[in-house]
């Protein structure tokens, strides 16, 4: 351990007699860590914001989701349906669960009646998929035993209705024959141009309120209920609603699906292989100034290795020597690199790294900076070899002697 030791004080000595020679080498070294462990942080990051639009989408994982429909007359009534869905949360105790529906209703807007696209949910999905209000707020569970409905619109609803936020309380009338006067309490994010106005109402105030027409019946999709449960019990779970619903139901087809074949991990290796791999090539390129330098260095020191050969070093001694000089350079460079990558990844706005919408900025990982030290340590190590090897093949009489 000491001889180890010693070898490493001696390497960094080296160095700062030879620190002139080096430091330009050392330059690129420090940069291509830099870039190396940059480009993989920000992919490992970048993968947060690509997780987080497919759980706007799809929930997030596990989501398991049940869906039903009607096959004849003779089925058993829709209004059953919630009651199989409620025994199946309570008898496996499941947290986080929604019934989601699309569906289409009319709304009188200042330039007549119009249906629009309305999906009934329950409190609950904004947390499954991470659903954000820009203005105003989400549902509540109070709002379920609410005189009126409530809404939760797009920026496209809301400029139908000839407005821009929320601050005069608005409200829509709901329906066609009968209509209900709902308030509007939140705006959504848009998320891409051109989008139609589309409103979320709560799933109990829509039925109690407003049956869709032509929304019940054989063939007709009824709400899907959406849960979120832990991976290890996803599959077994899976089939127990399935099995559990279907024989409450009679006359009605139950599926149930994951969202687990949702591959963003797969993106996430592909873009982290082709940042190695581009990062590598510059590593490599700093690595080769680097071994040019260090065999001029060993030119100059034949004499000081001959000399230390006739004193008694060993051949591996030497070896052992000179390669832990490039060994603790390129080190030194690869934390100077990866200091420089953490604040140029620590600076860079959200919505420049993320595109926006990134809710929970995940930290700068650790295993990035581990791969730059990695990397740097191994260029080092392999720009070492062939300057101590040569070390080693130098004979004390031809040394003494130069």
């Amino acid at each position: 351990m000491t001889g180890v030791v010693g070898a490493i004080v001696e390497a960094w000595d080296e160095l700062r007699l030879h620190k002139l020679r080096v430091l330009l080498a050392l330059v690129g070294v420090a940069v291509a860590v830099a870039a190396i462990t940059a480009v993989t942080a920000a992919v490992q990051m970048l993968t947060q914001g690509y997780a987080e639009t497919l759980e706007r989408d799809s929930g997030r994982q596990v989501t398991l989701g049940v869906d039903a429909w009607p096959q004849s007359e003779q089925a058993a009534a829709p209004t059953e349906l919630d009651a199989a869905y409620a025994r199946a949360l309570e008898r496996y105790d499941i947290t986080w669960a929604s019934r989601d529906w699309y569906t289409q209703v009319p709304f009188r807007f200042p330039d007549g009646t119009r249906r629009v696209d309305v999906r009934a949910v329950d409190p609950d999905l904004a947390v499954m998929q991470r659903i954000s209000v820009e203005d105003g707020r989400w549902f509540a569970d109070a709002d379920a035993d609410a005189f009126a409905p409530v809404l939760v619109v797009n920026p496209a609803f809301l400029a139908a209705l000839g407005l821009d936020d929320l601050a005069g309380h608005p409200t829509v009338l709901l329906g066609d024959d009968h209509p209900v006067r709902a308030a509007i309490v939140g705006v959504t994010p848009q998320r891409w141009q051109g989008e139609t106005p589309q409103a979320m109402v709560l799933y109990e105030q829509l039925v109690r309120w407003y049956v869709p027409a032509g929304t019940t019946g054989p063939g007709q999709p009824a709400p899907t209920l959406k849960v979120w449960v832990p991976p290890e019990v996803a599959g077994d779970l899976s089939d127990r609603l399935a099995r559990d619903v279907a024989a409450v139901l009679p006359g009605w087809q139950v599926s149930v699906w994951d969202n687990r074949g949702s591959g963003y991990s797969a993106l996430d290796g592909a873009a982290r292989w082709v940042a190695l791999g581009v990062g590598g090539i510059a590593l490599l390129l700093g690595g080769l100034g680097l071994v040019n330098i260090a065999l001029v260095t060993v030119r100059h020191r034949i004499r000081e290795i001959g000399i230390r050969r006739s004193f008694g070093a060993t051949s591996g001694r030497i070896f052992f020597g000179v390669l832990m000089e490039s060994v603790v350079a390129t080190l030194v460079a690869g934390l100077v690199g990866i200091v420089l990558a953490v604040a140029i990844i620590k600076n860079v706005p959200v919505d420049v790294l993320f595109g926006g919408g990134v809710q929970d900025r995940p930290p700068f990982p650790v295993s990035a900076a581990l791969v730059g030290l990695a990397c740097a340590t191994g260029v080092g190590a392999l720009a070492g070899l062939i300057p101590a090897t040569v070390a080693v093949r130098v004979k004390v009489i031809d040394a003494i002697r130069y």
